[in-house]
């Protein structure tokens, strides 16, 4: 999760946890080199290094090299780690059942030893040099392609805040290695023009109504804007060439500390290019990190599961 607070002396807004590169950085950057490979899990939870940085990879006991299985990676939030998020969302079991491999990284670090995702110019780079976490990721996913049987047409990225704008990112930059995304409590470019995905990438836009830190309404962080719940949500709609007129579903129940099907649903499938979707999940008078009840995992993941890519 992420720690909500202004740090003192650093005029920062920690907007964190939940997979893309554009202005805000160069794309010389360079991304940290790895001396040996990774000694990758065969089954269970290792943690290995992957061109420098830690990251988590659980491996269900179901897998087998011989077919393909999804690959879900979750990015955590601002201030947080691979850890953290981990204990929030919840995921592993999800692997487990549905047998699809998960890794969780840690992002690079700040000048104060803080994890961050370097995602949009809002969030949450906020010093120089700003690292290429939009390769990074894009190159981590190939890596866990080349060790694993990964169905090209289902990887699938989720993040919280900071990891959820990083997750909107990488469907702007590397929409050709991203099925579907979901993002809880995050936001993508404010000027929308800065994000030009080479195909649709479905989206999962989950936000809260009394998010203290992202505001659901947009605003800016250290004077930097970022769009809107429903911006967020248009922009995707115009990107996969969806009809703009979305369609109510049932309500949903994710969060324990808020009256049952707190969550409402609209979705966006009519006219939507090469089957992709668009889906809003607003939480009603949610906070930026709602407590998740146990109906969360379960459903994020019957949506990014539902996603596929179509044959190339």
């Amino acid at each position: 999760m992420a720690r909500n607070w202004w740090q003192a002396g650093r005029t920062v807004t920690a907007a964190a946890v939940v997979t893309v590169m554009l202005a805000c950085c160069s794309g010389n950057d360079p991304v940290p080199s790895s001396s040996s490979p990774p000694a990758w899990p065969a089954s269970g939870t290792r943690t290995v290094e992957v061109a420098g940085r830690p990251v988590t990879v659980h491996v269900p006991a179901s897998y087998d090299s011989s077919r393909s299985v999804p690959l879900v990676v979750a990015l955590h939030g601002y201030t947080s780690d691979a850890k953290e998020l981990e204990s929030y969302l919840r995921l592993t079991p999800e692997s487990d059942r549905r047998g699809f491999v998960y890794a969780y990284p840690d992002g690079s670090t700040d000048d104060q030893g803080e994890h961050l995702w370097n995602a949009t110019d809002a969030c949450c780079a906020f010093a120089e040099p700003k690292p290429d976490d939009s390769r990074y990721l894009s190159e981590l996913i190939s890596t866990i392609r080349d060790a694993y049987r990964i169905d090209r047409a289902r990887v699938y990225l989720i993040g919280h805040s900071n990891g959820g704008f990083m997750t909107f990112r990488m469907a702007c930059d590397h929409a050709d290695q991203v099925t579907a995304i979901a993002s809880l409590n995050g936001a993508g470019w404010n000027d929308a023009s800065r994000c030009q995905p080479a195909e649709p990438v479905s989206v999962l836009a989950i936000h809260s109504t009394a998010d203290e830190t992202v505001a659901f309404d947009g605003g800016d962080i250290n004077g930097i804007g970022y769009p809107s719940a429903a911006t967020t949500v248009a922009q995707w709609v115009s990107y996969n060439g969806c009809a703009t007129a979305g369609r109510d579903a049932e309500g949903l129940d994710l969060v324990t500390d808020l009256p049952a099907t707190e969550t409402s649903v609209r979705f966006y499938r009519q006219g939507c290019a090469a089957g992709s979707t668009v889906q809003a999940w607003t939480i009603n008078d949610g906070s930026h990190v709602p407590e998740l009840g146990p109906g969360f995992a379960p459903a994020v993941t019957d949506f990014l599961l539902s996603q596929a890519k179509r044959a190339r």
